[in-house]
């Protein structure tokens, strides 16, 4: 099985957090956070459609300047997501440029801006070039259980952690994978091209069987039909096995309601980037400063049920020995250590 979502963490365990998450055959991809984002190629930053922030701390959106420098001149429309008061600081953020050569600009770049209140409200403003970037208000918006992306092949959730602010965690979750049997398409005298995608989709949508589905032949000839069934491919063609799901959880305190609220979003997860800020030796400066330690960490991923976690986000205090934290998370993930549970 081809996965469809490869995630990497740009910066490694002791740089911003940042999660880049990359859509197989196509050219498309989200991020989770926007701290430095230097090492990301052009190609990747233009094919971004969706970021995710998870509060506005310097290291979580330092690189939104380099990300808006790279999309002026573009016609693009990005849906950017934040915690409660996540508008109001875009906005201030874009009207501290002078936007009066807005008229020169053929194109148009638009952000789609959407706060999570609660796993149940939210509130949704646009900001575009050719409006000199002014807010624009949506209003307010109805959440069901917290998913802020529902599309027909994957779904974003948002959780709301404390870290002394509101702070999101995310999950990205495929809703069912669609294998392609390649030699199955060719026995059929088909070949392999887009077409695929178009039946993936109808698949996932749940369209019934006799929806018509246009297809590629190897060798066009007058009596090849133009279309299929949908039924025919979904049973000659394709096989569904479960989706992938990749979890982000960074900058929160060690706290009961955060606990539940992090297993559950990560439930089951093929992977779980998640924050080792401190050693659990260190664990009373990790509560002070409401981040988690890596024994905390690596405890969460095991309730979660997680396939695999992967550090992020390391205070500057273990610069010269990350694979301490490595080995906490380690071990904890592993059934060696247990984390304490939450005073509150």
């Amino acid at each position: 099985m081809k996965p469809l979502l490869h995630a990497r963490s740009l910066n490694g365990m002791d740089g911003d957090p940042v999660v880049h998450v990359r859509f197989m055959f196509e050219r498309r991809g989200l991020l989770f956070d926007l701290g430095d984002i230097s090492t990301l190629s052009m190609r990747d930053i233009l094919g971004l459609q969706d970021i995710f922030v998870s509060h506005m701390h310097m290291d979580h959106f330092a690189d939104f300047d380099r990300l808006l420098r790279a999309v002026l001149g573009r016609d693009m429309t990005l849906r950017v997501v934040g915690p409660e008061g996540f508008i109001d600081r875009l906005g201030h953020r874009l009207a501290s440029y002078s936007w009066n050569l807005v008229e020169r600009f053929t194109t148009d770049v638009c952000f789609q801006a959407t706060e999570v209140i609660s796993s149940t409200q939210g509130r949704r403003a646009r900001f575009r070039l050719s409006r000199r970037f002014a807010r624009e208000d949506v209003g307010a918006v109805a959440l069901s259980d917290g998913i802020v992306l529902d599309e027909p092949m994957i779904w974003v959730r948002a959780a709301v952690l404390d870290h002394g602010i509101p702070c999101l965690g995310f999950a990205l979750e495929e809703r069912g994978h669609i294998n392609v049997w390649r030699n199955r398409v060719e026995d059929m005298g088909l070949v392999v091209g887009p077409w695929l995608r178009d039946l993936k989709r109808a698949v996932l949508e749940g369209q019934p069987d006799n929806t018509p589905i246009a297809v590629a032949w190897r060798e066009k000839t007058q009596e090849a039909p133009v279309e299929l069934p949908l039924g025919t491919l979904k049973e000659r063609v394709l096989s569904t096995t479960e989706g992938q799901k990749v979890a982000y959880v960074v900058d929160t305190a060690y706290t009961g309601r955060n606990k539940h609220r992090i297993v559950d979003l990560a439930r089951d997860a093929d992977i779980l980037f998640i924050e080792t800020a401190f050693s659990h030796n260190d664990r009373a400066a990790a509560a002070d400063r409401k981040h988690l330690t890596a024994v905390q960490a690596g405890h969460m991923a095991r309730l979660a049920g997680v396939q695999r976690v992967e550090a992020l986000h390391i205070s500057p205090r273990y610069a010269d020995e990350p694979e301490r934290l490595e080995r906490e998370l380690a071990d904890a993930f592993e059934g060696r250590r247990d984390a304490e549970d939450p005073t509150d």
